[in-house]
């Protein structure tokens, strides 16, 4: 079960929809306190939070969920507004587990809970990622091929490291544009392709462990490479 709190009826409705569609039933509170009270009788697998709300606001709701045993591991997706930059900040740093900001698009909404979904619960990130002979240290922001350190910028760190988090999963251009460079794809920028370029480049012989999906993004490691 999925718990989204947001006040504006029309997106609630049509987010709860959505997601029981595509086999991800979810229920929607319009303020803190329906969200307090369902709490209290059932613990949702992931919550879905919008910061402006009513009273009690998004991230008043996440820092007391952090703080209670009971709830402090469920995976939590904060909603932003598009370029609040010290929202999305403030709420990393409270623990949230990822941000979508307004407008968003139901397909990456859907891809970004999955994504979340598949992690075991109570389990923390693997400080390190391994594919094959492939290995990407988060604690020492390192990576290495067959035991010899690749050479990558910030972007192209950051663009690796999202992509072996998100396994088997085809991720957008737009999706990898909002994750690494904060902002959306404009349909025209090559930004995206051009650091997959140099990065499979300088990856060597695991450079095809990262995947074109033609006409819609890349994957990381599609076909079985251990």
């Amino acid at each position: 079960m999925i718990y989204y709190v947001e006040d504006d009826e029309n997106i609630r409705e049509l987010v709860v929809y959505t997601l029981s569609q595509v086999g991800l039933p979810a229920v929607g509170f319009p303020d803190a306190t329906a969200f307090w009270s369902a709490m209290e009788e059932q613990l949702p697998e992931l919550i879905l939070l919008d910061i402006m709300l009513p009273r009690e606001d998004g991230l008043a709701i996440l820092k007391r969920l952090r703080s209670d045993e009971r709830s402090s591991e469920i995976p939590v997706i904060m909603i932003t507004a598009r370029g609040s930059e010290f929202d999305k900040v403030l709420g990393l740093d409270l623990g949230a587990d990822d941000y979508i900001a307004k407008p968003f698009g139901m397909a990456e909404l859907v891809a970004r809970i999955k994504a979340r979904l598949r992690r075991k619960p109570g389990k923390p990130d693997e400080e390190k990622l391994s594919v094959g002979t492939l290995v990407l240290d988060k604690k020492a922001h390192r990576v290495t091929v067959e035991g010899a350190e690749v050479s990558l910028t910030l972007k192209e760190y950051e663009l690796l490291r999202i992509l072996m988090e998100n396994r088997g999963m085809v991720l957008t251009r737009d999706q990898l544009l909002e994750r690494v460079w904060d902002y959306s794809y404009d349909g025209s920028s090559r930004t995206v392709d051009v650091h997959i370029q140099t990065l499979r480049t300088k990856l060597g012989h695991c450079a095809d462990m990262i995947e074109t999906v033609r006409g819609v993004g890349y994957r990381f490691g599609g076909r079985n490479h251990d």
